[in-house]
């Protein structure tokens, strides 16, 4: 059976991850959540208090980060110096973090390596925001996923299980973070030229998903 790489970009809140993993799922792939390495290095520069915006600081930093995927029980968990943060990386704070530490070239460089590895037996689903553009520009098959804004604001709203943030914060958060992933000036978020295009507003996974396999059984066929 012909092995592909597939990517998915799109915004916050577009429901890439649980897309993802399904679509995993359905072709018999790995799944990988860029995004979560991003997250992580945002956790770890606050966890340790560092400054992201001092790049000869930050170069020693990340020498000293081991940031790795495990498969666990079938789960991939990521692992920040051999303990499990997985659970630690989805909180407002650390999205916001993660957006800005996305900005950082010696970010984006360190990272890059690291997703590159992970690529290159293929048979594997990569999500993120600039899988099809940056990471894997020679992808099989590419998507860009995206949802309204009012929409994202709502899934991320009824996720949220320990804030006080109200509906309108998050979609604040997620206006605020589409500008801070679309403006930067290295990799912005945007629709890679050959990926297919799907809104997934009045879409519930499953129907999502199901066209993405279309998709792939298409270019097999």
């Amino acid at each position: 059976m012909t092995k592909y790489l597939v990517t998915i970009d799109g915004p916050a809140g577009a429901g890439k991850s649980t897309v993802s993993k399904n679509l995993a799922i359905s072709l018999n792939y790995i799944y990988v959540d860029t995004g979560a390495l991003y997250r992580g290095v945002a956790y770890y520069t606050i966890l340790n208090n560092i400054d992201y915006t001092d790049t000869n600081n930050l170069k020693i930093q990340l020498d000293k980060m081991d940031l790795r995927f495990k498969n666990i029980d079938g789960d991939l968990k990521l692992f920040l110096n051999g303990s499990d943060i997985s659970s630690k990386i989805r909180t407002p704070e650390i999205s916001m973090q993660a957006s800005k530490v996305a900005s950082i070239e010696l970010v984006r460089s360190y990272l890059l390596d690291l997703q590159h590895k992970l690529g290159v037996e293929k048979n594997a689903v990569f999500e993120g925001r600039d899988m099809g553009t940056t990471v894997f520009p020679n992808a099989d098959v590419k998507f860009y996923l995206d949802s309204s804004t009012k929409e994202r604001a709502l899934r991320r709203f009824k996720e949220l299980t320990d804030s006080n943030q109200t509906l309108e914060d998050v979609e604040q958060d997620i206006i605020d973070r589409d500008n801070n992933d679309k403006s930067r000036k290295i990799s912005p978020l945007k629709q890679a030229e050959d990926a297919h295009f799907i809104d997934a507003t009045h879409m519930n996974v499953d129907e999502v998903v199901n066209k993405m396999v279309g998709i792939v059984s298409n270019i097999s066929s």
